[in-house]
């Protein structure tokens, strides 16, 4: 590649939250600060650091995801986690070597710089600019450790860092730097997570050698200012939370805060014909479950809804994604009667079951491993239609799309089980559990599914645990986790404040919301003839019977 340049400079972009991603997008030759004279090439970078999370965390974590997959973006992931930490011990043999030279003649920065290159430790790029611009880095780099570390050169340290930067920049720069064009594009970087000793240095090496970098830490640390002390773009999001491992795919929940749910729905309203389903429209469709997350008091505004004003509630491929709740209520009210007239409304709904008796299932004690190993395709995923066709079936009198339906939400939560495994069981064991649970669904809990008219009114599971009239049991845990695959809602209250469906359910699929007391064996209480002859007055009259 001739090229009429042999000097690279790095200029930092002036970065807004508003205009970084589309800043990262542009190619080099159309950010502000390019120019290019003989001789010379100056090019803008994008270098910028997200601490903390925003109040959708599911978006964050699914715009992380997107940034490492899409084309558009073209970030290279690096963290503690995905590092190639592995070294051919030629290059390990080199590197010792220069520092014995090192220990022996006490070398300046650039000879030491030298050296390295004189030992293929450094690339050797056919661009000019780009060959010169490595050393460069290099020296800024070591010029860092030399100011930052004890003793400088001769830190015991030195080995480990240079070490760490050579072996991560043999697995993750150098394969990037073979055709790069300094008028295009350069390696782009997405640090996320914590970091060790030798991280900062590295990402002070990438960053002068003119590389773009993001750095991302939900916990709000800012893992670069001890080190590296220049002025970098920081964003402060509105939250902190533990850093979860970096995603390996998109998310199905969507957070909501009450003035997004009603922009949301509001939206959909005034979209023209996007809310005339007619009676039925949907039912060869498949469902699946988008799992809202919400505030408590959401959980009566939104559950007053029907699917299709929902935020999230989507239709398209045969598919209808149903925004459902999923959550637990743990302890009661200070406002009493706040607490039951909540409670008395959504059970009091036609399309609601209330359970006050548990278990309100029984644990199958056949087995059905055969059965679901036989229904696994060629991928090791359960096939549907199989299912549907076998012996075993029992849902082969309902209509064809809610048996397509009941078969798919099998498959998802046998493919990714969210129920917990018991002591020596083999998640294999755990998904033939599941598998078989969900052949024996309980007549009142089948009439629901067939009530649910998947655009119009989400049928709600409530489950009040006093404690005394039962416990739930793990069979419970495994159809509540069906019944949300297929969309419906879903609400545990437990007014002593104790673990019931946490003990079988990861954690992560539902929502907890603390209420101010906890009360010991709480009667449920019945609404009042009035009240409940009053609701189901208006009830009658909004369906116009």
């Amino acid at each position: 590649m001739n090229l009429p340049y042999n000097q690279l400079n790095v200029r930092r972009i002036s970065l807004s939250y508003e205009n970084w991603q589309t800043s990262l997008k542009l190619p080099l030759s159309e950010r502000p600060e390019f120019s290019l004279t003989q001789g010379e090439i100056q090019i803008g970078q994008v270098v910028g650091k997200f601490l903390g999370v925003p109040i959708d965390t599911d978006e964050y974590y699914n715009q992380l995801y997107e940034f490492v997959t899409s084309a558009e973006y073209n970030l290279h992931l690096l963290s503690d986690d995905t590092l190639n930490k592995s070294i051919d011990n030629q290059l390990f043999q080199a590197i010792q070597k220069v520092l014995n030279i090192n220990q022996e003649q006490k070398l300046s920065i650039n000879r030491f710089t030298a050296f390295l290159d004189g030992e293929q430790l450094l690339f050797k790029s056919k661009v000019p600019a780009i060959h010169r611009k490595i050393r460069e880095a290099m020296i800024l780099t070591l010029e860092l450790f030399s100011g930052k570390e004890k003793d400088g050169l001769n830190s015991p340290e030195l080995r480990r860092v240079l070490v760490d930067v050579i072996k991560w920049s043999m697995n993750h720069l150098n394969p990037l730097l073979g055709n790069v064009d300094p008028q295009r594009e350069m390696p782009k970087f997405l640090w996320y997570g914590d970091v060790k000793k030798s991280h900062p240095y590295f990402l002070y090496y990438l960053m002068n050698l003119g590389c773009d970098l993001v750095v991302f830490h939900p916990e709000g640390k800012d893992v670069l200012q001890d080190v590296i002390a220049e002025d970098i773009y920081t964003h402060h999001y509105s939250n902190t939370a533990p850093a979860e491992p970096f995603p390996k795919e998109k998310r199905s929940r969507k957070t909501t805060v009450a003035y997004r749910a009603s922009r949301e729905i509001e939206t959909i309203l005034n979209q023209e014909g996007s809310g005339l389903y007619k009676p039925w429209q949907l039912r060869d469709y498949t469902p699946s479950s988008i799992t809202l997350r919400t505030t408590y008091d959401e959980l009566f505004i939104l559950g007053k809804e029907i699917a299709m004003v929902r935020p999230g509630f989507e239709i398209g491929g045969g598919q209808v994604k149903i925004p459902s709740l999923f959550s637990k209520v743990q302890g009661v009210s200070r406002n009493r009667k706040e607490y039951w007239d909540r409670l008395q409304a959504l059970s009091e709904m036609e399309y609601s079951l209330l359970i006050r008796q548990l278990p309100f299932t029984w644990s199958s004690s056949n087995d059905f491993r055969f059965h679901y190993r036989n229904a696994l395709g060629k991928d090791g995923v359960l096939n549907p239609q199989v299912m549907m066709d076998a012996h075993y079936w029992p849902y082969s009198k309902l209509p064809a799309g809610l048996q397509k339906g009941i078969a798919n939400a099998i498959i998802r939560i046998c493919e990714k089980p969210g129920l917990k495994p018991l002591p020596g069981e083999s998640m294999e064991e755990v998904s033939i559990y599941l598998f078989s649970q969900a052949m024996f669904t309980p007549k009142e809990i089948m009439q629901l599914l067939q009530k649910f008219d998947y655009s119009q009114e989400v049928p709600k599971l409530i489950i009040y645990n006093n404690e005394q009239g039962g416990v739930l049991s793990r069979s419970d845990a495994a159809l509540i986790l069906l019944l949300n695959q297929f969309g419906i809602d879903i609400i545990i209250y437990n007014p002593p404040g104790h673990n019931d469906i946490e003990n079988y359910l990861d954690e992560d699929l539902f929502d907890t919301h603390w209420l101010e007391d906890v009360v010991f064996d709480l009667e449920f209480k019945e609404p009042s003839k009035l009240k409940k002859i009053l609701f189901q007055g208006i009830l009658k009259n909004l369906r116009g019977d």
